[in-house]
């Protein structure tokens, strides 16, 4: 049979791997952690030394390696790949990479007789460990076919793209989508659980019609679980998007759901979540609304709160100016290390689930952080934002800001001194009417 070089035994590469080797093939396996291949060792594959010994006297090499960076260490530092290599193996590349990369091993591997294939991969932990991945492979067709048997030793389907780097194209599209998808669905199952809906029924009505997706069936279980283990970490969704992100720039195309979808992964990070699955992003959603997202949650503070206290009818009373005077500190980052402030007025205008709706006279731009003072009556501390939506209107501008890391007691405390000011408001204007208070 053939023999198979493997370099890389993270979540994806070990399984893959560990299926070559039950098939029957002769694997030689390389990973940087030597710990992580005592497994395949186990299960019968032989243990290189280097990349280059990992790829020396095998028929196909097969990468499958987090990032470019990565991929640049393994085929050109010393003792890599390209040390080991010989005319007329093949080398198929798994992992998720730029095209522009893979287009480029392409054309240096060819100097050396070396066939070389981007075949990443469409599918999670559980579809690596079954075998159903599927492959999106760019590159010589005949080439696949070649080697087709050892592609289906690891997955179901295998669809040729098109010429090189074009397995690469597709996966960055395929992962937009699923980036995208994700966090609409945990978006939807926050707003369930905000409103203290059944999320377990409601699960079943998401699967049920157009909602319904491979990230709710598969992701569901896991957040109402609290199971955040590994299938897809989030750094690698987060650096997926970027890649496409980058693709966009390259080819001229605005995609605003991909730049919305990668800054929220990237708030995750920030947040020490990267190596968690990407579904840990809905512990965000928990902070930014006061409210769990699990099976059988108790109700929320805010949510009992605002059961037990009377209700102020919010869209009746906006046309009301509430009239609540506003500092605002915005800082400009100028160089490394160094940031330039000034503090300008403001009035509040709306509050939403998510932020606050400022307006003021003072220009200001998208994606700027503002600390925000209330009135000292208010008795609230500063609170974080950032500016996500501009409205002009006549002299005035209107900023839709993103409220960051704010504690559930202090989003109480603020919904509360909105409400008692509106209520003054509502009252001022029946006494202003002539009706009874």
């Amino acid at each position: 049979m053939k023999k198979i070089g493997f370099i890389g035994l993270g979540t994806m590469g070990a399984a893959m791997a560990a299926n070559l080797v039950k098939k029957g093939f002769p694997v030689s396996v390389y990973n940087r952690t030597l710990d992580k291949a005592e497994h395949l060792v186990g299960l019968g594959a032989s243990l290189a030394a280097t990349p280059a010994d990992a790829a020396r006297h095998v028929d196909v090499l097969i990468t499958m390696l987090s990032h470019d960076n990565a991929i640049r260490q393994i085929f050109y530092d010393a003792y890599g790949v390209l040390e080991g290599i010989r005319p007329g193996m093949t080398v198929i590349d798994c992992s998720t990479i730029s095209p522009h990369t893979s287009k480029t091993l392409y054309a240096e591997l060819a100097e050396h007789s070396v066939r070389f294939l981007d075949a990443p991969v469409t599918g999670s932990k559980p579809h690596a460990i079954e075998g159903s991945l599927t492959f999106m492979v760019g590159g010589d067709e005949g080439v696949l076919e070649e080697h087709r048997d050892v592609f289906e030793a690891m997955g179901k389907r295998v669809i040729h793209m098109g010429p090189a780097g074009s397995g690469s194209y597709a996966k960055l599209a395929n992962n937009t989508i699923a980036g995208i998808n994700a966090l609409a669905f945990i978006e939807g199952l926050s707003l369930a659980a905000k409103a203290n809906v059944n999320l377990e029924k409601f699960m079943e009505i998401v699967q049920s019609g157009g909602a319904g997706s491979r990230q709710a069936e598969q992701k569901g279980p896991k957040i109402l679980d609290r199971n955040f283990d590994v299938q897809f970490s989030m750094q690698l969704m987060h650096k997926d998007l970027r890649l496409a992100t980058q693709l966009t720039d390259l080819l001229q195309l605005t995609a605003p759901l991909l730049g919305m979808a990668k800054n929220v992964f990237e708030m995750g990070l920030s947040k020490g979540l990267g190596e968690q699955d990407l579904c840990a992003v809905a512990q965000l959603y928990e902070e930014w609304m006061g409210a769990s997202i699990q099976r059988n949650a108790a109700p929320s503070a805010e949510a009992i709160l605002q059961a037990e206290k009377p209700f102020v009818e919010r869209r009746k009373s906006v046309r009301l100016p509430m009239d609540i005077p506003l500092l605002l500190s915005v800082y400009q980052w100028e160089q490394e290390g160094a940031f330039s402030g000034q503090n300008i007025e403001g009035t509040l205008f709306d509050l939403s689930d998510s932020g606050l709706q400022i307006a003021s006279r003072f220009p200001l731009a998208q994606d700027m952080f503002v600390v925000i003072h209330f009135p000292q009556e208010a008795e609230l501390p500063p609170i974080t934002g950032r500016i996500i939506r501009i409205q002009p209107e006549d002299d005035w501008f209107h900023y839709g800001c993103l409220l960051s890391g704010l504690p559930p007691s202090t989003r109480i405390k603020l919904e509360e001194y909105i409400q008692s000011h509106l209520r003054r408001e509502q009252e001022g204007e029946e006494d202003e009417d002539g009706e009874e208070l």
